[in-house]
């Protein structure tokens, strides 16, 4: 309305036009009306009605009737009246006056969030709160009005059974809050440790009714064994046979159920004593935690009921049969107590130097024809081959496949011994095409038998026979035969280098007689000359004639 003056007033009010004329002329349909306008908004709720759920006759208020013309009242707008008790029947049945926008909303009317609890002679705290307002304002009678006025709350019990069915003569409140039914309030000074049974550790933590269940406190309770209360038993009865039958104080206290106080000493007390590298296991390596189902009663009679065969089932026949016992302690497992001793008894006995080697230079992975790392102890093959490589790459291949009495062949030891590699007895040099004889019998098999230029393995066939193959010519070429060859053996021999076998009367125009036949060569030979950085004495030419070693000593 744009002119509430009046002017306008016309464009809905008509009038003189009789008085049986409907007063209002809608401009537009009343869906469409503003009715804030007529000083009452509509909202939440209310804007979804129709207009004739509140416009009728029955909701118009009796002291206005009489003022409306309009004889048919279900069409009149008039009358109407702003309180929610005009329209809305009174729930409460007056007990909370007429007033319902004190506690309720167009919106939502159960809610009652206008309704302030606190200012009421009960203010609601604790788990109160949470409770539904008809939890508590419930009717006197079935069907009848809920109750909101005169309430009885000086007592827990007025709405609460006892669930100590008058054990105890305090109030609720003594023990318990509105915060939770199971907390106690720090004004509680219960001396549990005045009973037979003080609550020490994880059990001054628990609430009453854990133990008291249903809240009886004159029910005697069983405590002399932890298995009076801790029932079933987690281990399943695996503790039954020991002296205490399995009660829970021999592991356990009640400042904790876990870690277990079943230590290693404690362990000695059991069919198994924990020793050596087994007192620092944990014992979940060998109780795997699973929970009520962890075994405890565990197989010990064998190594291999805990360990893994870490030798393949190489040790399975007797007299091993797989007990790691016979060469391991607990004490130490990678240290092996299999002595020399015991190694005689078997297929393979040490002696010399094999007594000396490291077991893990035998026993290793890679050998025995093995292709994964676990270490070999089972040597089908047990030769020497099989563990050293032929340093002669087959030369003597013939020489090692010879048998020995026992049918095996010799191999290495056609040659060798275990006393030394070096120890070569076995090997018969007088048996080849150049026996050792002389003073080439304490030469070393190296001084003659060499690596050959741009090889890395020794010669042994075809070793050159020459004296001048083998040593450096001391004479520098001066007794070069006319076939290009320098024979020691013509001059000396095996036995010794010197001296000479040189026959100076026969193979020199220069016999040695009378005073010269006892004069040492070098009174003679005395002409020394460096070849290649070395001094060498020159026999050609010697002068013969007296003067040119005696001179003209008329005297001689």
């Amino acid at each position: 309305m744009q002119n509430t003056a009046g002017k306008d007033c016309v464009r809905c009010h008509l009038e003189h036009n009789g008085t049986d004329f409907h007063l209002i002329h809608w401009e537009i349909p009343p869906k469409q009306f503003d009715h804030k306008l007529a000083g009452y908004p509509l909202d939440g709720k209310h804007a979804q009605l129709a207009c004739q759920a509140c416009h009728a006759a029955k909701n118009i208020a009796p002291g206005e009737r009489s003022l409306i013309q309009d004889k048919d009242l279900s069409k009149s707008y008039m009358g109407m009246s702003q309180q929610c008790v005009s329209c809305h029947e009174d729930y409460h049945k007056g007990q909370l006056g007429r007033d319902c926008a004190s506690c309720h909303n167009t919106s939502e009317w159960k809610a009652a969030k206008q309704f302030d609890h606190s200012k009421t002679r009960y203010p609601l705290t604790g788990l109160h709160i949470q409770v539904a307002c008809e939890k508590c304002h419930k009717p006197d009678v079935p069907g009848g009005p809920a109750r909101f006025k005169d309430m009885k709350f000086a007592a827990c019990a007025a709405c609460h059974v006892d669930p100590h069915h008058g054990e105890f003569k305090e109030t609720c409140e003594h023990c318990h809050t509105t915060a939770g039914w199971k907390k106690l309030p720090p004004s509680f000074v219960f001396d549990h440790s005045k009973t037979k049974y003080p609550l020490l550790g994880k059990h001054a933590t628990l609430s009453c009714i854990a133990c008291h269940v249903g809240g009886d406190f004159k029910k005697p309770l069983p405590f002399e064994q932890c298995a009076d209360c801790h029932k079933p038993d987690p281990h399943s009865g695996q503790f039954a046979e020991r002296p205490k039958k399995g009660e829970c104080a021999e592991c356990h206290n009640v400042e904790g159920w876990k870690p277990s106080l079943f230590g290693v000493q404690e362990h000695t007390t059991s069919k198994y004593p924990l020793e050596g590298m087994h007192a620092k296991v944990e014992c979940a390596k060998c109780h795997i935690p699973a929970g009520k189902e962890t075994i405890y009663k565990v197989k010990f009679a064998a190594c291999l009921d805990c360990h893994k065969d870490a030798h393949d089932n190489q040790f399975a026949a007797k007299p091993y049969e797989n007990r790691c016992e016979p060469c391991h302690t607990v004490t130490d497992f990678h240290r092996s107590t299999f002595s020399i001793a015991e190694h005689r008894e078997t297929k393979y006995p040490l002696t010399g130097g094999h007594v000396a080697v490291a077991c893990t230079e035998c026993h290793k992975a890679g050998l025995a024809g093995r292709q994964d790392k676990i270490l070999p102890f089972r040597f089908p093959d047990r030769s020497c081959t099989a563990c050293h490589s032929d340093p002669h790459h087959g030369e003597f291949r013939s020489r090692m496949e010879r048998r020995k009495p026992d049918g095996t062949m010799f191999g290495c030891e056609a040659c060798h011994s275990t006393r030394s590699w070096t120890d070569v007895n076995g090997f018969d040099h007088a048996k080849t095409a150049f026996p050792l004889r002389g003073a080439h019998r304490t030469v070393t098999c190296g001084a003659c038998h060499k690596t050959l230029p741009a090889e890395t393995k020794i010669q042994f066939k075809g070793t050159p026979q020459a004296c001048e193959a083998c040593h450096k010519d001391p004479h520098a070429g001066q007794f070069v035969s006319r076939a290009g060859k320098t024979e020691c053996a013509s001059c000396h021999a095996e036995q010794r280098w010197k001296p000479s076998t040189f026959d100076h009367d026969k193979r020199t125009p220069f016999p040695l007689q009378g005073g010269h036949a006892g004069v040492a060569c070098d009174k003679c030979h005395a002409q020394v000359k460096l070849i290649n950085g070395d001094p060498v004495i020159f026999y050609k030419p010697t002068p013969v004639k007296c003067d040119a070693c005696h001179g003209n000593d008329k005297q001689n």
